[in-house]
């Protein structure tokens, strides 16, 4: 190994310039050049590559988003678009590829990988949480503590003036940003896709909670929810409820700003650890870490069965809700 470079795919996530600045420096400590590459798969087709040096990800561990740059490539999903990958990665003499993203970013590393001669090392950059293999994924803390600063922001607004909020956040599959930032923020109720909503039950437990002397709700719903988006379930639930409502849709604001101090950590260790995979022969795996340790997990185990919200979570949201 004597050549690496490094991409970040698929949708942005705080974090991901950590893992950058890690991948790059570790590499530099080993030993290793480094190369990274613009927009993804999308700029390894047309061979957007260059070298990168310790001193070219300085000032960077700070910033949202990537340096890097992200792009959605429908080419690279057919075999010409992967072959023009590949021949970029050998007029580089790259001999191996960290991808940073969530689970398409890794089924096109898996595919690199069996179609050419070339190591690839997956780190989870994803808001979501949804990948099997971590604990967390890089961005999903950072994403939970804008949810959550917005959360608080609308309980005093909610709190005023006696009223319902429904506030709709990221999460088309998933619930783990919906459930972790509705247990922090005190929410009434949260709504994700792998529970099925049922509103005669979230209409009863809302009226109960005003009829118990409690001045206002959160309902925090996952966009990917079974019975449709914040604004369909709020008019769904108000028809039985006599209180005024509202509805906020946190949308792409729980993607930016500056990663938080446990994404930077994740970003450095796994990024450090994803060099060190490589070094060590690894191939279509992914690097995270469970339970405090790093661990080595098949891209293709991944996003063979996506991380269900916590069950215990879902229950003991259920529990505290009055």
């Amino acid at each position: 190994m004597r050549r690496i470079a490094v991409l970040t795919s698929g949708g942005d996530a705080p974090g991901m310039n950590a893992a950058v600045r890690a991948v790059v420096r570790s590499a530099d400590f080993h030993g290793l050049e480094t190369f990274g590459v613009r927009d993804g798969y999308a700029g390894l087709i047309e061979g957007r590559v260059e070298p990168l040096g310790a001193r070219a990800v300085s000032g960077i561990l700070h910033l949202g988003g990537t340096v890097l740059g992200t792009a959605r490539s429908p080419a690279f999903r057919t075999t010409e678009g992967r072959r023009q990958a590949l021949k970029h990665l050998d007029l580089f003499g790259i001999d191996g590829l960290v991808v940073i993203g969530g689970d398409g970013t890794f089924r096109g590393g898996d595919a690199l990988s069996r179609e050419g001669h070339i190591h690839v090392v997956g780190i989870p950059g994803t808001i979501d949480n949804d990948l099997i293999g971590t604990d967390f994924t890089l961005g999903f803390d950072t994403a939970v503590n804008t949810a959550l600063e917005s959360i608080d922001r609308i309980r005093d607004t909610a709190a005023s003036h006696g009223r319902l909020f429904f506030i709709e956040v990221m999460g088309r599959h998933s619930g783990w940003l919906a459930l972790y930032s509705a247990l922090a923020g005190g929410a009434t109720e949260v709504l994700v896709p792998e529970r099925p909503t049922d509103v005669a039950r979230i209409r009863e437990r809302i009226r109960r909670s005003f009829a118990l002397g409690k001045r206002f709700c959160l309902v925090v719903v996952a966009e990917g929810d079974d019975a449709g988006s914040a604004f369909e379930i709020a008019e769904a639930v108000a028809e039985g409820v006599d209180v005024d409502h509202r509805v906020t849709a946190l949308g792409h604001v729980q993607r930016g700003g500056p990663p938080m101090m446990r994404d930077r950590v994740l970003g450095a260790l796994l990024g450090d650890a994803a060099v060190a995979a490589l070094i060590g022969g690894a191939d279509r795996a992914m690097v995270g870490q469970r339970c405090g340790e790093v661990v080595h997990t098949p891209l293709e185990r991944t996003w063979s069965t996506a991380d269900r919200t916590p069950e215990d979570l879902l229950t003991l949201m259920d529990r505290l809700a009055r």
